[in-house]
């Protein structure tokens, strides 16, 4: 088995796992098995509870791991499903030895910084025997100097001690252009090289991440500084289309010294669906303008995207491959709370609700919904956006006033939608990990519905991460009213999809499907509401 190490340097949010998930598209499209590995320095045991502001969206696994949203990436561009040998927090790590030390199963023995060590290269066995690969590409988290991510980087210097040639370092780093310079600058990268070689690792690869491509005089000098070929230094400039990435790699001959490092002979060379699914991307013209209204935006000054990262590329997928360009606006979900400038959502052709949780913001979502409802706006709403477009239903349509899910308002008249019974002692606890309906579940898909024309299949299986669930005391009086259940779990106990009957697009699922997009297998789902929104006359 081989291996492939790839961190980042000088700043982070550098591109490392989209790095690495091409990387790993082009092995298998080279003819290898692969299995990529995301190793976070966190000593969060998963990322189910961080902050999507801090961190980025957290990605669910089919088993139900809460994991970073690099797995989706990997997913993405794979076209796998993955699991948890597929991610590994220095917590987990921790977490695990400490485990074993209780159980006894270091004999007695002292245990120290080398048993976690041990533990990290032991996952990344793991992780290659799982898949049964032939090369395991490990993802280091954090940023090349940082003390946080050493142990992985000492995983990475043993395994290369013992296993010379069946480890290779692939090094993403950053090249500024200074505006007031107006020239690229190596130095950065130079030390972020220099901050690696300090731990014992010498990269083998070096991908030179800059706004522009570097040119042959910067890489004349970053060969001389850092001690690698020149012709080992990868161009990786800014691009429009993440999935453009892999293209430029493979042109850049990167798969080639890849597979000579590891003494490995390319099996087949096929690219050919990604490259005709980027074409379609880059010549795609006519826009479809779709707003997304969450709470996860916000930081600051600026604008964040990655806390909704998987419904940003399912939707690309989608419009992409109708040879749409998606215009994609983020909406402050807050700047609706007193029913204000919700106007203003005429001026787009769609309008998801994403996922979520808590109360701050929420009335401003409802009144999106409400608008959307209202005017006939195509509409898709994901868990937390179901949800809240039944409480919108209940209030506005079935005059249930004050009608709410027990999350935001627990002494709710009318608990249209309501916590899981299993999990009520748990949140009473306060014990929050762990606790929620996570990963894959099966969903029928009721025939007749626009989901099962949609689906064209009569079930399906979805990702899930939620408490509450629709209260099935009120169903009956939604069914009156037009509310359909489009999807129920197999025992007809839970709902998993809504739909309006009467309405061109108004769809809300339980479950994530964007979590199951691919670029060249768009989710039915936002395949129809895509289509749907393209229907709408840009105001």
């Amino acid at each position: 088995m081989k291996y492939i190490f790839v961190s980042g340097g000088v700043i982070s949010g550098i591109g490392k796992g989209i790095a690495t998930a091409s990387i790993a598209l082009l092995l298998k499209a080279a003819g290898f098995k692969v299995a990529p590995l995301k190793m976070d320095p966190y000593l969060n045991v998963d990322a189910g509870t961080m902050n999507p502001l801090a961190h980025g969206e957290t990605f669910v696994l089919d088993d139900g791991r809460e994991t970073d949203q690099d797995l989706g990436h990997y997913e993405r561009f794979l076209a796998e499903s993955l699991n948890s040998t597929n991610i590994a927090t220095q917590g987990s790590i921790y977490l695990s030895v400490i485990q074993k030390e209780r159980n006894l199963e270091y004999d007695g023995d002292y245990v120290d910084i080398h048993n976690v060590t041990q533990e990290i290269i032991s996952r990344i066995q793991a992780a290659g025997r799982d898949r049964n690969a032939d090369i395991v590409l490990v993802e280091i988290g954090g940023t090349a100097g940082e003390y946080q991510n050493m142990l992985f980087l000492e995983a990475n210097r043993l395994m290369k001690l013992k296993k010379h040639e069946d480890v290779i370092h692939v090094h993403v780093t950053y090249l500024p252009v200074p505006q007031f310079l107006g020239e690229m600058k190596s130095k950065p990268a130079q030390m972020s090289v220099r901050d690696l070689n300090s731990v014992g690792i010498q990269p083998d690869i070096l991908l030179a991440r800059s706004t522009v491509a570097i040119d042959a005089p910067r890489i004349k000098r970053l060969s001389f500084n850092t001690g690698i070929e020149a012709e080992d230094i990868i161009p990786a400039p800014d691009v429009t289309n993440v999935y453009k990435v892999p293209l430029n790699f493979e042109d850049a001959h990167l798969t080639d010294r890849i597979l000579e490092k590891l003494h490995l002979k390319r099996k087949q060379k096929d690219l050919k669906k990604w490259r005709d699914f980027v074409a379609k991307a880059e010549m795609a013209e006519r826009g479809v303008k779709i707003g997304i209204v969450g709470k996860y935006f916000s930081s600051g000054a600026g604008v964040l995207s990655d806390s909704y990262i998987s419904v940003i590329e399912a939707l690309k997928h989608a419009a992409f491959t109708q040879g749409l360009k998606p215009e994609i606006n983020w909406i402050d979900s807050g700047r609706y709370n007193d029913g204000q400038h919700v106007e203003e959502l005429k001026e787009y052709q769609g309008i998801i609700v994403p996922g979520g949780f808590g109360s701050r913001d929420v009335e401003g979502k409802i009144a999106a919904i409400k608008f959307c409802r209202e005017n006939r706006i195509p509409y898709l709403g994901l868990c937390y956006g179901m949800q809240l477009a039944t409480v919108e239903f209940a209030r506005s349509v079935l005059g249930l006033s004050g009608a709410h899910t027990t999350e935001v308002d627990p002494k709710t008249k009318f608990p249209v939608i309501h916590i899981m019974p299993d999990q009520e002692k748990k949140l009473l606890k306060k014990d929050y990990g762990g606790t929620m309906r996570l990963g894959a579940w099966d969903c029928l898909i009721k025939a007749g519905t626009l989901a099962r024309k949609l689906y064209n299949r009569p079930h399906t299986s979805e990702r899930h991460r939620h408490r509450y669930e629709f209260n099935n005391r009120y169903l009956k009086n939604f069914a009156k009213k037009g509310f359909l259940v489009a999807g129920t779990s197999p025992d007809k106990k839970l709902v998993e999809m809504i739909e309006l009957k009467d309405h061109p697009f108004f769809i809300g699922t339980q479950f994530h499907p964007e979590l199951k997009s691919r670029p060249l297998q768009p989710h039915p789902l936002f395949m129809g509401f895509v289509k749907a929104a393209s229907r709408v006359t840009k105001k």
